[in-house]
């Protein structure tokens, strides 16, 4: 059956690729950046390579990558969940293949907990696609608290480390797979879903280990399928996701192959800080954002008000 899953995961990505090139030759693509290029920069490209190179060591991309984008203004707001989604999504399947072949977990609870996280992103990624700049802010601000909130926890061991069962059954099993399917809806606002989906894994008794080919394979399919709701809405920046996608392959490789491990500690607190910065300022450029419509549906109420 993994061998199964394996094929479907192949046929996801060449289907995602040709799409993706498809709508690039036919001009259907994302924003390229004010001076109109679209070939990704080292900036880019550097970006790509080191929120992938994290993402394979469990640590996530989503979070590190919009605080870079935040930081040096790459991306406006309403596209980074579309530029997330769909730069991110070879790299992450790229890391699925890997994972899936060399951790042991149940098939069945595998394919159940990918299958729910596919419909969530669907539905999700529907809807995203076509929010104002505002709501995305607002999203994306308060979901970034709650995730730097799952990483505090998990830092001060405040949950379970897990157990050893590889694979759920009965409520377990179902309780994973309706959180597998709200995670996969918030995964096209920009939040990651490794955080809150190992936290489930490891409090349900799962052995962590587990949660790597749950994760990233959740990840690999449902991408592909949510950012092709981006790539039709034109919803994203074509030259940040191109940057994520190449730049990203190579940190996803030498994370798994050649370093396979680092004491994270310290680089999770690093992340807390980043995320919670982050948090801080989508929600105040979303305050901002507020306050210029304010002024402006004052201004014309006042200009029609004049004689």
């Amino acid at each position: 059956m993994k061998a199964a899953l394996l094929v479907a995961l192949a046929i996801f990505t060449v289907g995602f690729t040709v799409f993706w090139i498809w709508a690039i030759v036919h001009h259907k693509h994302g924003n390229a950046t004010a001076s109109g290029t679209k070939v990704p920069g080292p900036l880019d490209l550097s970006i790509g390579f080191a929120a992938n190179f994290l993402d394979t060591l469990g640590i996530g991309s989503f979070a590190t990558t919009t605080a870079m984008y935040k930081l040096f203004g790459l991306v406006r707001d309403e596209e980074i969940p579309g530029t997330l989604n769909v730069g991110h999504t070879l790299p992450s399947i790229c890391e699925a293949f890997i994972f899936l072949v060399i951790v042991q977990v149940d098939v069945v609870t595998l394919v159940l907990m990918i299958g729910a996280s596919v419909v969530g992103a669907w539905l999700g990624a529907g809807a995203v696609s076509h929010w104002p700049r505002r709501r995305v802010q607002v999203g994306m601000g308060s979901a970034l608290l709650g995730a730097a909130a799952l990483m505090v926890m998990s830092q001060l061991s405040l949950v379970p480390g897990g157990g050893e069962l590889l694979g759920l059954t009965g409520t377990r099993l179902a309780l994973a797979v309706a959180c597998n399917c709200l995670f996969g809806a918030l995964m096209t606002i920009g939040i990651g879903l490794y955080a809150p989906c190992m936290m489930v894994i490891y409090l349900l008794g799962m052995n962590p280990r587990a949660a790597f080919p749950i994760m990233m394979g959740s990840c690999a399919f449902l991408m592909p399928v949510g950012s092709v709701q981006f790539i039709r809405a034109q919803k994203y920046n074509l030259k940040s996701a191109l940057g994520l996608a190449i730049g990203g392959v190579p940190g996803v490789l030498l994370a798994a192959f050649v370093v396979k491990s680092l004491p994270l500690a310290a680089v999770r607190w690093l992340v807390v800080g980043v995320v919670v910065y982050t948090a801080a300022m989508m929600l105040r450029s979303a305050a901002v954002e507020r306050r210029r419509a304010n002024e402006i549906t004052g201004a014309a109420s006042s200009a029609v008000a004049e004689p």
